[in-house]
């Protein structure tokens, strides 16, 4: 009996996730070097954090913060050069190899600063971080994030399955139909909950600034986390479970065509949620079948949902029946 053999990735893909690791790797050989040419004139307490005015507010020590940076530079590196090498997604490989390279150089600029500040001075209190300088390492990061766009070349050609076969329902004439089904994601919902426990936490021990912006952040991640679709004479409208007003509405008059496909949810749209991406949208909180939407505007809507073949006829006949001018 034959088996069959997993294929390895494409050239074009092991090259890109190298070129992805690149930036974290000599960011981290060189924050060691820099560490080693000055950690003899090093304090025991560095002034690690600034205010905006460029005074420290934040102290760690020598190892603490070198071990901090490093750990951060690698786990980012290895996995934004996982998702690269596994294609994830597929066509947003490029952007997320820019992405790495302007994160690498963005966080390790003013690391390499902080130790370069704090060599040879007595008392901590005299280090300074000069705003501007934040904006140089910005800029630098951007500098290396177009490098790293040119170097990972064009993304491939997309491939999406086919549509599905998309049949009128028998309505009778004048006869109303309407068609609803909820999609849940659970991991979304267990998010939102950590996401509010921590906003709290951070609310009781840091202020409320941080932990109010995690809370509102674990809010909209409940919102989208179970929401009813439905499909009826006036287009598709997107509810959410815990709240009574619509999250969406997409009129029938807005609608060029409606159809049915799976959708690979992570290779497509490179997350679950409301995701965005050039030429469509949608809310996707699984992989699997779904309803897809062309709109007037030329972009495509999308809905992972359950029996959406029925939901793409049950529109297909409402478009039919206002194209042939027989009425909703």
């Amino acid at each position: 009996m034959m088996r069959s053999v997993p294929s390895a990735p494409p050239a074009n893909t092991r090259r890109r996730g190298w070129i992805s690791a690149l930036p974290f790797i000599l960011v981290t050989v060189t924050l060691g070097g820099i560490y080693a040419c000055v950690a003899g004139r090093l304090p025991e307490r560095l002034a690690t954090h600034f205010a905006s005015d460029g005074r420290p507010d934040g102290y760690s020590s020598a190892q603490g913060f070198l071990w901090a940076c490093l750990v951060t530079l690698l786990v980012l590196g290895a996995g934004i050069g996982g998702l690269v090498q596994l294609r994830m997604p597929a066509q947003s490989g490029r952007l997320l190899v820019a992405t790495g390279y302007f994160t690498a150089v963005a966080l390790g600029y003013p690391a390499a600063l902080i130790l370069f500040g704090n060599t040879g001075e007595a008392a901590v209190s005299t280090v300074r971080l000069p705003f501007w300088q934040v904006a140089v390492g910005l800029g630098a990061g951007v500098a290396a994030g177009g490098l790293g766009w040119l170097l990972a070349g064009a993304d491939p050609a997309e491939r999406r399955p086919p549509a599905g076969p998309v049949r009128r329902l028998d309505l009778p004439p004048g006869v109303r139909a309407g068609w609803s089904r909820t999609v849940s994601s659970p991991l979304m919902a267990v998010l939102a909950g950590a996401m509010a426990c921590l906003g709290i936490i951070l609310g009781v021990s840091a202020g409320w600034v941080g932990g109010g912006g995690m809370l509102l952040g674990g809010l909209a991640v409940a919102v989208h986390c179970s929401v009813r679709v439905t499909v009826d004479r006036r287009g598709l409208i997107l509810t959410p479970t815990l709240l009574p007003v619509p999250l969406h509405r997409i009129p029938l008059d807005k609608v060029a065509e409606a159809s049915s496909r799976r959708i690979a949810t992570l290779a497509e749209y490179g997350g679950w949620g409301y995701r965005i991406r050039p030429g469509g949208s949608g809310l996707l909180l699984r992989s699997g079948e779904g309803v897809v939407l062309q709109l007037t505007t030329g972009r495509e809507f999308v809905v992972t949902v359950d029996d959406s073949a029925t939901a793409a006829a049950l529109l297909t006949t409402y478009l039919d029946r206002r194209r042939s001018g027989e009425g909703g």
